[in-house]
């Protein structure tokens, strides 16, 4: 966890201050108004793809916040990789964040904290993500201290990729890729990253949009002196139930001849 945002990291010390009386007079402490906020990003989750969840705390007035503390629990179905707050510790379980700022707040100071991490391959949503925000001073407008964030969680697409048996072609060694989509999505962005094989003189190829039921194939040549080739389909954008079939290894029964 990396240091982060002022309000929860670094609050400012300062006296608490005084609201004004009926007469507009400062007769009596003030109490601190303190509001939450917390946004998924994507909008709508992939499954097996990143997530995060950025909260952000404000501190309203008049008077300061003493010793906040906020409190988020995310989804069980979304694996927590990284907090960027130092003071933030893991709550009751896997799926509770914990941040208790080791300062007083002044009124007007604002931050906030991001929860960065990985959607469960086999989550079928909605997500429901939960922020609340506590202080040792009684806060008269608590309808703001919680907040709720609910993603929908899309079907994504079953990516698979399968090599043929090596041939020999003189001193060439060639490895067919068949990638197919077993569906429900579309998938304009599936890339297949090759080790021990070039496609195309690249280690990479680009799979051209692919339909669900539909199949690319794609010739790679194995390079000079390997004994196995790999190959692994991803996407960027579309999430994979199904994360087991991306991938594909091959033993070459003779050391490639050429590349």
């Amino acid at each position: 966890m990396v240091a982060g945002v002022a309000f929860l990291a670094s609050g400012t010390l300062a006296g608490p201050a005084l609201a004004a009386g009926p007469g507009g007079h400062e007769g009596q402490w003030g109490g601190a108004d303190l509001s939450v906020s917390i946004e998924a990003h994507p909008k709508v989750a992939q499954p097996g793809q990143p997530l995060t969840y950025s909260v952000q705390v404000k501190n309203l007035g008049p008077g300061d916040a003493v010793l906040p503390t906020l409190t988020v629990r995310v989804p069980t179905d979304f694996t927590i990789v990284t907090v960027d707050v130092a003071e933030c510790r893991p709550g009751r379980g896997l799926s509770e964040v914990v941040c208790r700022s080791p300062k007083d707040v002044a009124a007007g100071e604002s931050g906030g904290v991001v929860i960065t991490g990985v959607v469960r391959p086999s989550a079928l949503g909605p997500l429901r993500a939960q922020a609340r925000l506590t202080s040792e001073v009684l806060d008269g407008h608590d309808t703001d201290n919680e907040a709720e964030s609910v993603t929908k969680v899309d079907e994504g697409a079953d990516l698979t990729v399968r090599l043929s048996a090596a041939r020999r072609d003189g001193h060439r060694t060639t490895v067919h890729a068949a990638v197919r989509n077993r569906g429900p999505r579309v998938v304009r962005d599936a890339m297949v990253f090759v080790d021990g094989a070039r496609c195309g003189g690249r280690t990479g190829c680009v799979v051209p949009t692919i339909r669900p039921g539909g199949t690319a194939w794609f010739r790679l040549a194995v390079r000079r002196g390997e004994r196995a080739v790999t190959a692994i389909v991803r996407s960027q954008g579309r999430g994979d139930r199904h994360p087991a079939n991306n991938q594909a290894s091959m033993r070459l029964r003779d050391r490639a001849a050429s590349r």
